[in-house]
């Protein structure tokens, strides 16, 4: 308990962080509808998002290595900030996809220094409540960051100036604690093709994954505009699909615990399709129906990511740990960052549903992969333990290398 308080500083950053960079998604997406944005133009500030997220992941490891990980906090926390805050003083998509990099190094960049300080501080004793506390924090400030899009107002200043002020006051809690700064790991070698080479599924599936949820996350407010709801009732349906996926974790990483990582892959790809078609079907069945249908696509795609990690990782040794967590974070970047674009193109040109059946091509040829794979090679006798890995930078398998050891509790 002592080490968890020593860490509220940390998490009170990691909860304000949330609030701040997962709000402003859906905020533009409202705020560019209202100003008069084309589809492919929101696409495109989601797609922008993420090739920030990229150049932070890769950078931020670097500039900690630099400065220092409270410099380069307040460094990134500024970008985010000053990123949000220009947002009302350029009406242009163009200028808005410059500023949604800057928010997309922001949030990679902060949580590479808060990874890694976590990693410094957590024994072998304290790693799993830490990492559970951790994990929890971070999910119950995403879905908080989707319900704010309820009472923010679109293409507002004041709407963009409080995403600010939350983005600012991340920086306190870090900044002034007393807890002495960690020495400053050595930034991971980023290598894509050891993904590939352990498990070309599990490179596979981190794509379907980023499909699934950069597409929903960015173009999402999008869709449900579409289908007629309000801006509340947007709110409630980001959040649906974010708490479908945190249901999700306990019983899915059972089931992949105990049986053959890639059949899991497999049927959740198959119930992610189902999924997408009864999402298709429920928009015309009033707002209950799709809540209902938005938390249930989250429950069957939300999950992949993990599942995929952790079959990469049973072919992995200790000393690629790392590493390897690196380079499917590098597989998902890319895959987030063409998704939102497609998916606003197709929403464009054959109507909303053009969302879910993207995403339900993208996992239907997974289950095809998939089935191919498992004729490829057996299952390993030698498992690591299933556990839920946050898409946060390329140095979260610091965090979770140890976790995953099976004597690990």
């Amino acid at each position: 308990m002592r080490l968890l308080i020593s860490f509220a500083a940390l998490f009170l950053s990691v909860l304000l962080l949330q609030l701040s960079s997962g709000g402003v998604g859906p905020l533009d997406a409202l705020s560019g509808l209202a100003l008069g944005f084309s589809k492919q133009d929101i696409g495109l500030l989601g797609s922008a998002h993420f090739l920030g997220f990229f150049i932070g992941c890769w950078w931020a490891p670097r500039l900690m290595g630099s400065v220092g990980h409270s410099r380069a906090f307040a460094a990134f926390t500024a970008a985010g900030a000053i990123g949000l805050m220009s947002h009302m003083l350029v009406v242009d998509p163009y200028a808005w996809a410059v500023m949604r990099i800057a928010s997309g190094v922001c949030v990679a960049g902060c949580y590479t220094v808060i990874e890694a300080w976590l990693q410094a501080k957590v024994t072998n004793q304290t790693r799993g409540r830490t990492l559970g506390v951790y994990r929890i924090v971070d999910m119950t400030g995403s879905i908080a960051a989707q319900m704010m899009i309820g009472i923010l107002e679109p293409a507002s200043y004041v709407s963009y100036n409080l995403l600010a002020i939350i983005c600012c006051a991340a920086l306190l809690p870090l900044t002034l604690t007393t807890v002495r700064q960690p020495e400053t790991p050595a930034s991971p070698r980023l290598r894509p093709r050891l993904a590939h080479e352990r498990s070309p599924l599990a490179a596979a599936a981190v794509v379907v994954a980023a499909l699934s949820s950069s597409s929903f996350r960015m173009v999402g407010p999008v869709y449900g505009q579409e289908v007629g709801l309000t801006v509340d009732q947007i709110a409630y349906f980001l959040s649906a699909f974010v708490l479908g996926g945190a249901l999700a974790q306990y019983p899915v990483g059972w089931l992949a615990d105990r049986y053959d990582r890639r059949r899991v892959l497999i049927w959740l790809s198959i119930a992610a399709i189902i999924s997408s078609a009864i999402t298709i079907s429920a928009a015309g069945l009033g707002t209950l129906g799709i809540m209902l249908t938005a938390g249930l696509f989250g429950l069957t795609t939300f999950p992949i990511y993990s599942v995929a990690a952790a079959h990469a990782h049973d072919f992995a040794s200790d000393e690629e740990r790392v590493e390897l967590s690196a380079a499917l974070m590098f597989y998902f970047a890319l895959g987030a960052i063409a998704a939102p674009y497609t998916a606003s193109l197709l929403i464009d040109r054959y109507g909303p549903a053009a969302l879910f059946v993207l995403m339900a091509v993208g996992h239907a040829l997974l289950v095809v992969f998939g089935l191919t794979r498992m004729r490829a090679r057996p299952a390993p006798e030698e498992r690591t333990k299933y556990t839920y890995a946050p898409r946060t930078s390329f140095t979260i398998g610091r965090l979770l290398r140890r976790s995953r050891d099976p004597g690990e509790d």
